[in-house]
């Protein structure tokens, strides 16, 4: 059997020549001083080779380890050689599913089920948080410890829930990548335990005296040097609609503003909640409007009355 003093005193000859060690296991010496590991055994009658990789980057001891691993292989009745090019195509098959790649096409199969607004809101957090961090990770690579380094750094930002919504989706990502065959387990399953809890929330803070809202209404009008700001704020002040549904408004939801019943018909689409909500039939969100109101609008027109939106 060898050793490491026989193969590093081993030097090349005119041809090459072949130092055996055990078990078919031997040291290829090329005139031109390359040492290689090989092992010749038989597959089906035939006589074959297989490469272990060259001497001194695998060892001895590795070169033997890879040695009883094809063993084992033949008493399974496998062709280690066979078996060899299987792993080197999943492993480079591996490293092309990235993290990235296997996110965006789950993104691309449930996004159809969920709302537009809620569609994009999934696919910025991906990319503002996570694909920077590890979207070129081939997805198997990624271990708990590296998912809980992406969202501590989420949490730096007083962003705690934010994180906590991030961490499903890296979850819902693996399920998919899982049931997809890419995928053995979902390492961001057990991370969950190891963020910080969430505050404790308390009351939110109103106004309920009509003096100081009328205080800080015109706080409002004074601070904003943008009319179309200020219009806007006065506008949520008099109707109560969500922030994101008074952004998206637009001139056709407004009906009758010359006449006795002016009335905002907010789309179900554009209304909060899920795709069911968005689609049903005479959903739409109807806002009386007040004179103040229609007041607000005459003024917005005057700026932006030229586009879709208010």
């Amino acid at each position: 059997m060898l050793n490491d003093a026989k193969i590093r005193a081993a030097k090349p000859g005119p041809k090459a020549y072949k130092l055996a060690d055990a078990h078919q296991l031997y040291l290829y010496v090329s005139p031109q001083g390359a040492k290689l590991w090989r092992m010749k055994f038989k597959f089906d009658g035939k006589e074959k080779t297989l490469s272990l990789g060259p001497y001194p980057l695998v060892s001895l001891i590795a070169a033997r380890e890879k040695r009883d691993d094809a063993r084992r292989l033949l008493a399974e009745g496998l062709d280690p050689t066979v078996e060899k090019k299987l792993k080197i195509k999943a492993n480079v098959e591996a490293s092309r599913n990235t993290f990235e790649k296997v996110a965006r096409a789950w993104h691309e199969i449930n996004a159809p089920q969920w709302a537009k607004v809620h569609a994009a809101d999934v696919i910025r957090s991906l990319e503002r948080d996570i694909f920077p961090a590890i979207g070129s990770l081939p997805i198997t690579a990624i271990t708990p410890p590296k998912i809980l380094e992406v969202l501590r750094a989420i949490e730096q930002r007083s962003a705690i829930e934010t994180a906590k919504r991030v961490r499903q989706r890296i979850s819902a990502i693996y399920a998919y990548a899982i049931a997809s065959g890419i995928a053995q387990s979902d390492p961001s399953e057990k991370v969950g335990a190891a963020l910080k809890p969430m505050p404790k929330k308390g009351r939110q803070p109103a106004i309920t005296d009509i003096a100081e809202l009328r205080r800080m209404l015109a706080k409002v009008d004074d601070d904003f040097a943008r009319p179309i700001t200020r219009l806007a704020l006065r506008l949520i002040a008099l109707t109560a609609v969500r922030p994101g549904e008074l952004r998206g408004a637009m001139w056709s939801e407004f009906e009758n503003l010359d006449g006795p019943l002016p009335l905002w018909r907010i789309p179900a689409a554009r209304m909060k909640g899920d795709r069911d909500r968005k689609d049903e039939a005479g959903g739409d969100h109807l806002v009386p409007l007040a004179p103040e109101s229609v007041a607000v609008l005459r003024a917005a027109w005057k700026l932006s009355g030229r586009g879709e939106l208010v």
